[in-house]
């Protein structure tokens, strides 16, 4: 096309200007209008080939590289026939246009879970995600975004398409400079990846990251179609299933235990720079305020199978044992007979409740677990102010517990399991701690509240506000047992998992701390072997489980 309009154009001039004046000017406007989508092509095209995976990958030196991808398609178009090479540009297009849409949804989940998306098995969390910006921007700002986003991958697509075709036509016209061209390109390839060569750090000019992004999701697409059986076969082994009443958990036999999720608590908190000297402080007073009221502590620290997200699958792995990492595996579980922790102690002749305040619809999972009695958002009395995401704050929901499952005194001993959420992002809207004897239906916490559509705090603020929930919540642990702990109160918190990388930063780890915290010495002597840290702080080599093996090695422990 491009030399069709050069012909065009040097035919007027040979004309000696025969042609009006105005109709050159737009052949000529035609000829730079032709260059400019032809440049703007082969922008978006390599783009697309070079954009790294990882967020904080993306910079400007990304995109000044060589893409291998690049020059083989070069090279294929070339080798086609002339009848299809058209369909050849068309298809390969068409196939990148998809491999940037899955790239840019490797960047999001590499943003808020640490890992790239899972084309077979992560389909369902996007459901969640609509749910997320719903309560923020609104039914009508959810539905909006999802049909944006539809519409734009759609059109990269398509616009990539039609990239691969305009510059495929534009390499078929002039052949040897092409071929020329991908020759020295490829030439240059090899030598910079020989030779390690890059721009800045961790960005080499020598590109394949398309390449490698399509043969790492062809491997993941085998693996997770895998998936199933490979659960299936861990589910089915199981030491204590069996296992009489008269042997499950005799070194809790009336025992109260509070086992408490700690939202987005993870050892960047305790460790992190940024973090750890306000957050160490609190669980240094913690450990110190206990003490004083008698109790005693051991940490340690788990391997989460999430991060960023994903509290459930983190809930169900401790709970049962098993790795739940993904929404399949998570919904193969909740609908079989797998034997919990919850239902280790309801066969030991304690009642087993849950405290969820973030659950606001019927949540039929809960049967799953064994509770005696589930408490969510709907019946948990509260009359005060949302605090964003979080709709209520943990104060509240310890104080429920208290006021209607451990105050009574003829009842049997209570395993109770919440999940605190006044940690949950967006962290716009934290709550202060009152007296507890003012804490009532929590209309004392007016005032406090910024309400479910509070915005997120401005980007310098967001990794304060972070920890700021954090403390609030750890004070509100230790403020609960102080207060309301006795010689048969047992409190077990750990987090779910980490928080995303922008708090965390790049190459965080998936582990969260967790503490035992008892007033009975023999309690902490059953977990003597355990190789934890005295008090409410693990230290940095205390040894690291995966989530999955916190059950079993409990049982084990507090088993007769």
């Amino acid at each position: 096309m491009e030399r069709a309009e050069d012909e065009r154009v040097e035919e007027e001039r040979v004309d000696g200007g025969a042609a009006e004046p105005g109709r050159r000017g737009r052949w000529r406007w035609r000829l730079v209008a032709g260059r400019a989508v032809t440049a703007a092509a082969f922008l978006f095209v390599l783009a697309a080939l070079v954009a790294p995976v990882e967020s904080s990958r993306l910079t400007p030196a990304a995109f000044a590289r060589i893409p291998v991808e690049g020059v083989a398609g070069v090279a294929l178009i070339l080798a086609a026939p002339a009848r299809i090479r058209r369909y050849v540009a068309g298809i390969a297009g068409a196939v990148l246009g998809v491999l940037s849409v899955l790239k840019v949804m490797d960047i999001g989940f590499e943003a808020v879970m640490f890992r790239p998306f899972d084309l077979v098995l992560d389909w369902p969390l996007l459901s969640p995600a609509v749910e997320f910006v719903e309560g923020s921007a609104g039914r009508a700002g959810a539905i909006g975004a999802v049909i944006l986003a539809i519409a734009l991958a759609i059109a990269v697509v398509a616009l990539m398409s039609l990239s691969a075709l305009r510059l495929g036509g534009v390499a078929a016209r002039h052949r040897r400079t092409a071929a020329g061209s991908a020759a020295v390109l490829g030439l240059v390839w090899v030598v910079c990846a020989a030779l390690g060569l890059q721009l800045v750090k961790g960005v080499p000019v020598a590109s394949r990251d398309t390449a490698v992004l399509a043969y790492d999701h062809t491997l993941q697409v085998r693996s997770s179609l895998n998936d199933g059986e490979e659960f299936a076969r861990a589910a089915a082994v199981d030491a204590f299933r069996d296992t009489p009443p008269g042997k499950l958990l005799t070194g809790l036999r009336g025992k109260d235990v509070v086992l408490a999720f700690v939202e987005s608590y993870g050892r960047s908190a305790v460790e992190g720079p940024e973090y750890a000297p306000q957050i160490g402080s609190v669980l240094d007073a913690g450990t110190r305020r206990l003490g004083e009221a008698g109790f005693s502590a051991r940490s340690g620290w788990l391997g989460s199978p999430t991060a960023g997200g994903g509290s459930w699958l983190a809930h169900a792995t401790l709970l049962s044992g098993l790795w739940v990492d993904n929404e399949q595996r998570y919904r193969t579980l909740v609908n079989s007979d797998r034997f919990t922790l919850n239902r280790a102690f309801h066969r030991a002749d304690s009642r087993t409740v849950a405290l969820m305040p973030a659950i606001t619809r019927a949540w039929p999972e809960g049967g799953f677990y064994g509770y005696d009695k589930v408490y969510d958002n709907r019946n948990l009395g509260y009359r005060g102010p949302r605090f964003s995401f979080a709709t209520m704050p943990d104060q509240y929901t310890l104080s429920v517990l208290q006021r209607t499952e451990l105050a009574a005194d003829d009842r049997a001993p209570v395993m109770a399991e919440t999940a605190l959420v006044s940690s949950h992002a967006p962290w716009a809207s934290i709550p202060e701690m009152v007296p507890w004897d003012e804490v009532g239906d929590g209309s004392v916490f007016q005032g406090m509240g910024k309400g479910y559509d509070a915005p997120w705090p401005p980007a310098g603020r967001i990794r304060t506000e972070y920890r700021k929930s954090v403390e609030y919540s750890l004070n509100a642990l230790v403020s609960f047992m102080e207060t309301y702990g006795d010689d048969d109160t047992v409190l077990v918190f750990l987090g779910d998992h980490q928080p995303a990388p922008v708090l965390t930063g790049p190459g965080a780890s998936r582990d969260v701390p967790i503490t035992i915290v008892a007033k009975d010495e023999a309690v902490l002597e059953r977990i003597s072997g355990w190789g934890w840290q005295d008090g409410l702080k693990p230290a940095k080599d205390t040894p690291v489980w995966p989530m999955n093996a916190f059950r079993d090695r409990f049982l084990t422990a507090f088993g007769g």
